[in-house]
């Protein structure tokens, strides 16, 4: 654990032709002006980090030396080839994995009170011959976390989602009674313990269409998400739903709720990035650590152009910071 009295957030630079390096440059900059109170250790190549920084960029100091304060620290991750800003590199694909892997294991040892990630490319990964998800799959499994729930946070909501990455046609049969029930589970959960809602009220999407009509557009509401909802509502749970997703999102229907919880990725996202895009935030639930991250991608097409809007990380570093500090005042 940490001897220094301020708590340590560590921040992953991501994939190194994209526009994460700059950002996490922008990042030293505001921490000089805004004076967050933590260690923000960014990690990443030096050379990267400096290449990209604007001249107004803060400077680094090497990890260990800052303490706290309004200087980031750098914890050095050497690229294993020359980046160039937009050009994809299979080369650097296992650095990309070894700032992830650096950032996981500080967490679990309790070096890192959280980690916060700029984007990676999940396909030049794959394209180094190392089989990669996602981030939330990566600190899932390497957390031995059986599961865990992507949450996206702004514009005023909250999405989690049932499912993640899969292709639409396979989502109904990853939608079980037992995956659904285990979902609602850390959602409840981390509601209470992350943002102090004591008894969270949650909406709840139907699959299809009119939340299946009444089993004419399809029975999954019927014989899967309605049991469940009836089972958790057994335990004391609060929960609306299974609803109809189109009416659902609606202003009027959203009052009282704390959190959205969507069957598939595009049901549930695109409303909340329509809302917040820039200044959303995505939260990993379910880790025994806490994680957050960007909304956006590698933006390849920005990279080494200053032109990013750092609003996205700078948010997911509040959020962290909002969410290391109330697990702390509860112990």
């Amino acid at each position: 654990m940490s001897i220094h009295p301020l708590p340590v957030i560590a921040v992953t630079s991501g994939e190194p032709a994209g526009v994460g390096p700059e950002l996490c440059a922008r990042l030293a900059e505001a921490h000089a002006e805004r004076a967050w109170p933590v260690r923000l250790v960014i990690l990443g190549d030096e050379g990267l980090l400096h290449e990209r920084a604007t001249p107004n960029a803060a400077i680094f100091a090497p990890y260990g030396e800052a303490l706290g304060g309004e200087v980031l620290e750098l914890l050095h991750c050497p690229l294993a080839r020359v980046a160039v800003p937009g050009r994809l590199d299979p080369g650097n694909g296992r650095y990309v994995l070894s700032l992830l892997q650096r950032s996981l294991s500080g967490c679990l040892s309790g070096e890192f009170a959280a980690v916060v990630t700029a984007p990676v490319h999940k396909g030049v990964i794959n394209d180094a011959g190392v089989p990669f998800t996602g981030h939330t799959e990566f600190f899932a499994e390497g957390s031995n976390t059986p599961r865990v729930v992507m949450m996206l946070v702004g514009g005023g909501l909250r999405v989690a989602l049932a499912t993640t990455h899969l292709p639409l046609a396979a989502v109904p049969r990853a939608i079980t009674r037992e995956s659904l029930g285990a979902t609602l589970d850390i959602l409840v959960r981390d509601l209470h313990e992350k943002w102090g809602i004591a008894r969270p009220r949650i909406a709840v999407c139907g699959l299809n269409p009119h939340a299946g009509e009444g089993g004419h557009l399809g029975r999954e509401e019927i014989e899967v998400i309605e049991p469940v909802l009836a089972a958790q509502r057994a335990l004391g749970r609060d929960l609306v739903g299974p609803a109809p997703a189109d009416t659902l999102f609606v202003p009027a229907h959203l009052e009282g709720i704390d959190a959205v919880l969507a069957m598939y990725h595009d049901q549930g996202l695109p409303v909340l990035k329509r809302a917040s895009f820039g200044q959303g935030v995505n939260v990993t639930l379910g880790l025994p650590f806490v994680r957050t991250s960007v909304d956006h991608g590698t933006a390849l097409d920005l990279a080494g152009s200053g032109q990013a809007d750092p609003g996205s990380l700078f948010a997911a570093v509040e959020l962290a910071i909002d969410i290391v500090a109330r697990k702390s005042a509860r112990r």
